[in-house]
């Protein structure tokens, strides 16, 4: 009987090793129609799951309260299962590298508990090679078994969108691979139990692990041009947003838009395949001027704050900035890379400590990663400069007259608002005459 055939039957479990925003929805879902283990090296996140809490905010607390999904933090539970899923995160290191250790860590995690007839399928994204030239060998060295005999791989890269809420884990395509044909159909059915936008199999691990950072290198560039563009037509004085709106009304536009491009896939996935192709000897030129676009745009806009402060008469190291957002997107909780910190970092060097709104962002969080306090936009009065940086439903709600309580009793030409994704009606800004800069 095939493994496929026993998960269904509910003789054999499936585990899920990392929970976080990509792992957690997997694991839901095939809990849904077979028995899983979810297991994380953090015991608190664990606890966290167990209390019936979602503090991803990707399949709502409710989902987790009903769940049959086991939760565990002890990795000796992975005996029990057979088919196992790695979604633990692939970061970069300071100098722009590939960080493996997340990956390189699950590998022994696994490897010390794996049993023969298993199956291992990554999906953290990494450039094409790392799953059959490093992972594959931690897996046979801890288990002391071997890959294509006793147990088989694939690569499924993960293409969950956070915060999106049309295109889900269910209506993505997905992407499987596997080291023979047999477990490629194998991995494949499996899959086919969740996915209802189907399945799409390629020839080999390595072709899976290039369509992930491909595509997302794909994007990086697109919105690197619009970025680019938008710094040129600010030495233009042409609105972007004008421009990009009359360039959409033709039918081939892609759609692109400027903006902070951060997060764990659009910002980290381009440098694994530069890593890749500069050790092969390649230098890229398009993807890595894209990424030196992008990870500029926080300084760009941060200078655009200081000179609309200087334009509007204040005094830049005594004015009080408030930024609304901090997580690298809009309507989603996920603070991992986010470019508003860049904002920050540049402010500071002008002796401006930013005070920052998020109603989305857990405080806990922000103050380990950024050591920034979150302060409640009730609070804000006597500002100087506002500055919308990221699209929450929230922000997009407030009215003019919201933002005008917020500011400094002033004339409103010595109120700048800095509206970083256009989300504000220009006309009505600049019929108020308020010092308003959007990018």
């Amino acid at each position: 009987m095939l493994l496929y055939e026993k998960l269904v039957n509910k003789e054999e479990k499936l585990s899920l090793v990392g929970l976080g925003y990509v792992g957690l929805p997997i694991a839901v879902a095939f809990a849904k129609q077979i028995n899983v283990i979810g297991f994380d090296t953090n015991d608190k996140k664990i606890e966290i799951y167990k209390s019936g809490v979602d503090p991803t905010k990707e399949v709502g607390s409710e989902a987790i309260k009903n769940t049959t999904l086991e939760f565990t933090a002890d990795e000796t539970k992975l005996r029990e299962a057979k088919f196992h899923i790695v979604a633990v995160p692939t970061p970069v290191n300071q100098d722009k590298t590939p960080n493996l250790d997340p990956v390189e860590g699950a590998s022994h995690l696994i490897g010390r508990n794996l049993t023969k007839g298993s199956i291992v399928v990554y999906e953290s994204t990494v450039y094409p090679g790392v799953t059959e030239e490093i992972c594959i060998p931690i897996l046979e060295k801890e288990s002391g078994l071997k890959c294509g005999i006793d147990f088989r791989v694939g690569y499924s890269p993960e293409r969950i969108n956070p915060g999106d809420k049309i295109h889900r884990l269910e209506t993505i395509t997905k992407i499987v691979s596997g080291v023979d044909d047999e477990s490629t159909m194998e991995i494949a059915n499996v899959y086919n139990l969740i996915i209802k936008g189907g399945v799409h199999t390629v020839s080999s691990i390595k072709t899976a692990e290039a369509i992930k950072v491909v595509e997302n290198s794909q994007r990086d560039i697109n919105i690197a041009f619009m970025n680019e563009l938008a710094m040129v037509f600010d030495r233009m004085g042409i609105d972007t947003n004008e421009v990009v709106e009359g360039m959409n009304t033709k039918w081939n536009a892609l759609g692109f838009k400027p903006g902070l491009v951060g997060g764990h896939c659009i910002g980290v996935d381009p440098y694994y395949f530069l890593y890749e192709a500069e050790r092969l000897g390649y230098h890229s030129q398009i993807i890595a001027a894209g990424r030196r676009i992008n990870d500029g745009m926080g300084e760009f806009i941060a200078d655009a704050i200081i000179k609309n402060l200087i334009q509007a008469n204040k005094v830049v190291r005594r004015s009080k900035v408030v930024i609304f957002g901090i997580t690298f997107k809009e309507n989603c909780p996920d603070i991992r890379n986010s470019k508003v910190e860049d904002i920050i970092k540049t402010l500071k060097e002008y002796c401006i400590d930013p005070i920052i709104v998020d109603p989305w962002a857990n405080q806990e969080d922000v103050w380990n990663e950024y050591k920034v306090e979150l302060v409640d936009k009730d609070v804000i009065n006597d500002a100087d400069c506002i500055v919308l940086a990221v699209e929450h439903n929230e922000f997009k709600a407030l009215t003019l007259d919201d933002f005008d309580k917020m500011f400094v009793k002033d004339q409103n030409d010595k109120k700048v608002l800095i509206d970083v994704k256009g989300i504000l009606n220009k006309d009505e800004i600049q019929a108020k005459g308020y010092s308003y800069w959007r990018l």
